[in-house]
Order: structure tokens, then C-alpha cells, then sequence
């Protein structure tokens, strides 16, 4: 991987020369060879796509959990999305805030701060399973998430910076593609590990007495303690090898404190339009991998256990993984909103199909959306922190923050599923596709290109 990473770097910076942009501070002047500087932004790129893995990684085990405890505390669809909605609605109380920690701290301390908060977060998921309650359960996922939220502010505009901005959008998809990686293994340790047991369906757990009740369920949350506390070690170990590796600083894209600025995010239109773009694209691409296994399970549809739909699930997201590293080189060539526009397109078609059949077509084309998924976030993002100068710190707040969509839209949707059934709820994803391929189309324009038109 670190290899691969630096290649790329190394490729664009003979490219663009001596342009690539000013990483030291604005007092100190740069006496380093084309060589050393290769080197310093290869090994930076590596050292963040890890953390890129890791979150992924974490925030798809959701997809596992919701199903797991679904069947522990006897939950109908809407309460049970209440664990995206208490994950992903911590990006839009964090989000701002972790912006202005960048603002403070700087980037990689607010990266080691982000993991040592999602450390504690998994360590939380002990006491959780211990009682065993539902609403610990959801206190822990916002911790966890509020240090996501402050990894993701603080890493995903890192990468944009560490290029040439006319191919950030492939840096990004590739760096993203690892964290592709991490949901694409979620699911299979998750599998294994939480949901091996043979659990008993839920008109067997309402005919339980009280206290056997009790028992099953501090049985069945007790196999979440294990994967969490390991988890939690690797993060903070993961903390200490980010806070000891001297990672180029990136001040010209950083906000100080009590620095004025003559400029104010909201004149971009493209992170105005992109901000929404994100809700969307979150919300639909959560929505859909929330309900795979319960969509799996059903008998007109797969009927299969929760254990083997959750191999399918893994599916799902590995297509991301595979459409994010040939996207990165896709997008070597192709401008980043036609591409971007075919994968809405893409996307939406094949939900559409899932809904309208049963069996196996059901099964497949709602898998294959994770495919076009892939390269829409880092393709959003970039498109969206476009020309934003000091204020990208901001910028990225602002954008993170609207991943509150992974906890809204899911939430509908759940309420809709309860409503007319899990089978056409999926309704919902595709009118967010179709917002996307607008911003594709129109609503990603930069103010310069939008003046040069006008």
C-alpha cells in the first residue's frame, strides 16, 4: 500500500514541477531536493489512508450491530435506526467543532485527538453489554462517532492539498478506497465474531420468561466486548504512531485563530450545493447497507440467515473498495462531475431495478450500487472544498457536518419500511441519487468557472 501511495504522489510531482504547494510554515524556506519532498508527501499519504481504514472499519460494523441488537431488544425498524441516527447525527454537533480544533491544534493533532475519542468510544461498548442497555449501546456509538467526526475534518482535506489540485479527486478516491477496504472487512469479522451464535427469532425471545430473558440478552450483547476493547487498543496505539510521525504541515490552507479572512464559506456555491450533496449521498449509501440484512432475510427476497446476509453485505461495500481504485485512475483522465454524474445515474437504475423485482435480481442489483457509490464521497468532497484557500478548514467542517444524513435518511426510511415494507422503502435512496447528479451537472461549479460564464 505505501508503495502504491507514494507512486502516485511521486508521478504528480514530476508533473507539476516545483508548483506542488508549500507545506512548510510561511517564515521558513524550503531547502529540500524534488526527491526528499516526493518522499515526505508519499509517506504522509500512506501514514492517513490509514486512518481512512479505520473509521471505515468502524462505521461499518454498524451494518452488523443494527440486526444483532435488533433481535436482542425486540426493536421494529425505526427504533432500530436509531443507531445510525445517534452515529451519524454526532457529525453535526462535532463536526464544526472539530474544524475549530484544526483551527487550534492543527491537523495531525486533531488527528490523534479524533482517535483517541473513538477509542474511548469502543471501550464504552464494555459497560454497554454488561447491563445489557440499549440506550449505553447509543451513547457509546456517539462517542466513537465524535472522534470519527474529528478524523475525518481533519484527514480528508489533508489529502486534497497533498497533489496537484486538478487530480485531488483521484488522490482522494484513492485513499478512500482503503477505507473501502475497512467496510468491506467489517462485515466478515463482525459475521464471525457477533453474529456466530445461533440466535433465537423473536417470537422465541418474547416467550421467554423475565429472567431467562435477561440472561439471553446479557449472553448475546457479551459478544461485542472482545471485538470493541480490541478495536480500542489498535486505536490508541494507532494514536501514538500518528503523534510521533512528523507529517508535513499544510498552512496555507489553515485558518489561525484571530487571522481574518475577507472571505466567508458561504459565497461558494459549490460547498454550499456539495454540503447537500454529502446529506444525500450518506444518507442513501447508509440506508441501503443498513437494511441489506434484514432485505436479505426476507423470503420473497433471499431468505437468507443474518450470518450469510452478512457476507452479502460485505459485498456491498467491497464494490466501493473496487470502484474507488479505478475510479483514482479514471479520474486521472475524466472530469471528476461527468464521472460523477454516470455513477448517480448508475446508481439510482439499479435501485430502482431492486425495487421493482424479487430473488436474486433483488439481491445483486441492490449489492451493485456499492460499485457506483464509490467514488461519490471523495468526488463530492473535492468538487465541494474547491477554491476555499484558509477557509478549507471550515469548508470540511461544513461538509462532514452533513453527514447527519447517514442518521436522518435511514431514520425515514425506517419508518417508511414499518409503514409499506422494507422492499420499497428503497424509494428513498433514489430521489438522493437524482439531487447528486445535479450537483454533478450544475451545482459543483466553482466561482471562477461561474464568473468566467457569466
Amino acid at each position: 500500500m505505501w508503495q502504491y501511495l507514494g507512486k502516485q504522489v511521486v508521478r504528480e510531482s514530476a508533473e507539476k514541477g516545483n508548483a506542488m504547494p508549500n507545506i512548510s510554515t510561511p517564515s521558513a524556506a524550503v531547502e529540500t531536493t524534488g526527491a526528499s519532498t516526493q518522499k515526505s508527501y508519499g509517506g504522509a499519504l500512506a501514514v492517513v489512508t490509514t486512518l481512512f481504514f479505520m473509521w471505515g472499519f468502524l462505521t461499518c460494523l454498524n451494518d452488523i450491530l443494527i440486526p444483532h441488537l435488533k433481535s436482542i431488544f425486540d426493536l421494529n425498524y425505526a427504533q432500530t435506526m436509531l443507531i445510525q441516527f445517534a452515529f451519524f447525527g454526532s457529525y453535526f454537533i462535532f463536526s464544526m467543532a472539530s474544524a475549530k480544533l484544526i483551527d487550534w491544534i492543527g491537523y495531525q493533532r486533531s488527528m490523534v485527538v479524533g482517535l483517541l475519542t473513538m477509542g474511548v468510544g469502543a471501550f464504552l461498548f464494555v459497560p454497554a453489554a454488561s447491563v445489557p442497555s440499549y440506550p449505553l449501546f447509543l451513547g457509546a456509538l456517539i462517542v466513537l462517532a465524535a472522534g470519527i467526526t474529528c478524523l475525518q475534518v481533519a484527514a480528508n482535506p489533508y489529502v486534497t492539498v497533498l497533489g496537484k489540485p486538478e487530480t485531488a479527486s483521484s488522490r482522494l478516491n484513492l485513499t478512500q478506497a482503503f477505507n473501502s477496504l475497512g467496510t468491506f472487512l467489517a462485515p466478515f469479522f463482525g459475521g464471525i465474531l457477533i453474529l456466530s451464535g445461533a440466535a433465537k427469532t423473536i417470537a422465541e425471545i418474547r416467550a421467554l420468561p423475565p429472567d431467562a430473558l435477561q440472561a439471553y440478552r446479557l449472553h448475546e450483547a457479551a459478544t461485542v466486548k472482545a471485538p470493541y476493547v480490541g478495536l480500542g487498543i489498535a486505536l490508541v496505539l494507532l494514536a501514538i504512531a500518528i503523534g510521533v510521525y512528523k507529517l508535513p504541515k499544510i498552512e496555507h490552507v489553515q485558518h489561525k485563530i484571530g487571522e481574518k479572512v475577507e472571505d466567508s464559506i458561504w459565497k461558494h456555491p459549490n460547498l454550499v450545493f456539495g454540503a447537500i450533496a454529502i446529506f444525500v449521498y450518506v444518507g442513501a449509501e447508509v440506508s441501503i447497507g443498513s437494511f441489506l440484512v434484514n432485505y436479505f432475510s426476507q423470503p420473497e427476497i433471499g431468505g437468507l440467515t443474518e450470518k450469510a446476509a452478512a457476507n452479502l453485505v460485505a459485498f456491498y461495500w467491497g464494490g466501493a473498495m473496487v470502484g474507488r481504485f479505478i475510479g483514482s485512475g479514471l479520474l486521472q483522465k475524466m472530469k471528476t462531475g461527468h464521472l460523477l454524474g454516470i455513477c448517480a445515474v448508475c446508481a439510482a437504475a439499479l435501485v430502482a431495478i431492486s425495487m421493482l423485482t424479487s430473488g436474486h435480481a433483488a439481491m445483486y442489483s441492490i449489492i451493485l450500487v456499492g460499485f457506483f457509490n464509490s467514488i461519490m464521497f471523495p468526488s463530492i468532497f473535492t468538487l465541494g472544498v474547491a477554491e476555499l484557500g484558509p477557509l478549507t478548514g471550515d469548508g470540511s467542517g461544513l461538509l462532514i457536518m452533513a453527514i447527519v444524513g447517514g442518521a436522518i435518511i435511514p431514520l425515514a426510511q425506517g419508518a417508511i419500511a414499518d409503514k409499506i415494507g422494507i422492499h420499497h422503502a428503497f424509494f428513498l435512496p433514489v430521489i438522493c441519487y437524482l439531487y447528486i447528479l445535479f450537483f454533478a451537472l450544475s451545482g459543483s461549479k466553482p466561482n471562477s468557472e461561474r464568473h468566467a460564464r457569466a
